[in-house]
């Protein structure tokens, strides 16, 4: 898997969720040799014992259940754990979610019929607006909790949290409170994660400006899932064949910023390849 994407002319590889514990030594191995670095670990990786598909919403840190939320603190610590073995820098992660129902879906079904600008649409976008500011105290409140003794392990490994923003209307944080919660994770650990994809659904959704919002987190911007979405929300394309516009990105980011590109395994190579291709020209090679 890691000289696959090695041959490809990547030097690091991030570990995704997805990664099941039986892989660990041939990686290890791999790293230890030097045919690959490693970028970053998302978050629950290795996969818990006994799950064998990709489940990083398998245990959320907003979770009302406290056997959950133990399970999601032990399960991100394995993840730190592995992340300084291999000298990763960051792990992302996902900060939760509300108990609502699937407003994205329908949002989502909608704008593919061009329902976007209808009263209906609105009507709807609003009834998203007013139960996610009803709902979303306590979540933030366990999360905060959760992440409050996740972050002095990381300053201590010498690692970052990243807080990844979700597609999600119903998902956490909410658009406009990435300030207010860094404000209350004061740790230097505590960082951001943009995923291109993820930012570009929301927009498409009409829940925030993509270049502005990525704008907002500049100062705790720490790296990017690179990817592109036809609209409205089939995400993990190849860049340049959906509807993100990276030129508009290009401001916010830096050399020092760590980027994955995330694609799905359904692309063929010369779309992976012409995709990152298409990136490099608008924002460079570092």
């Amino acid at each position: 898997m890691l000289r696959e994407i090695r041959d490809l002319g990547f030097e690091y590889a991030e570990l995704s969720h997805g990664t099941r514990i039986s892989l660990l030594p041939g990686i290890i191995e791999a790293v230890e040799a030097g045919e690959i670095k490693i970028s970053s670990l998302h978050n629950f990786c290795p996969l818990p014992i006994g799950i064998n598909h990709s489940a990083p919403n398998l245990y959320r840190f907003t979770s009302e259940n406290p056997q959950e939320r133990d399970n999601a603190f032990r399960c991100t610590r394995k993840t730190m754990e592995l992340a300084a073995r291999l000298k990763a820098p960051v792990v992302v992660l996902h900060y939760g979610s509300m108990e609502l129902k699937d407003y994205t879906g329908r949002l989502l079904d909608m704008a593919a019929l061009g329902m976007k600008r209808t009263p209906k649409y609105e009507k709807l976008c609003a009834e998203v607006l007013r139960k996610r500011e009803s709902a979303k105290e306590r979540p933030i409140e366990r999360a905060n909790e959760l992440l409050g003794k996740l972050l002095p392990e990381a300053e201590r490994l010498g690692l970052k949290l990243g807080i990844e923003n979700r597609e999600g209307v119903e998902e956490l944080p909410l658009e406009a409170d990435y300030g207010m919660l860094f404000k209350s994770l004061a740790s230097p650990a505590a960082v951001y994660w943009h995923d291109t994809g993820h930012a570009q659904i929301k927009e498409n959704l009409g829940f925030l400006d993509h270049a502005f919002h990525l704008e907002a987190q500049r100062d705790r911007l720490f790296g990017f899932h690179i990817h592109d979405t036809v609209f409205p929300g089939d995400d993990h394309c190849a860049p340049g064949t959906g509807t993100v516009n990276f030129a508009a990105l290009k401001p916010m980011v830096k050399p020092e910023h760590v980027k994955v590109f995330e694609f799905s395994p359904t692309l063929k190579v010369d779309e992976v390849k012409s995709g990152v291709a298409h990136v490099k020209k608008i924002w460079g090679e570092g």
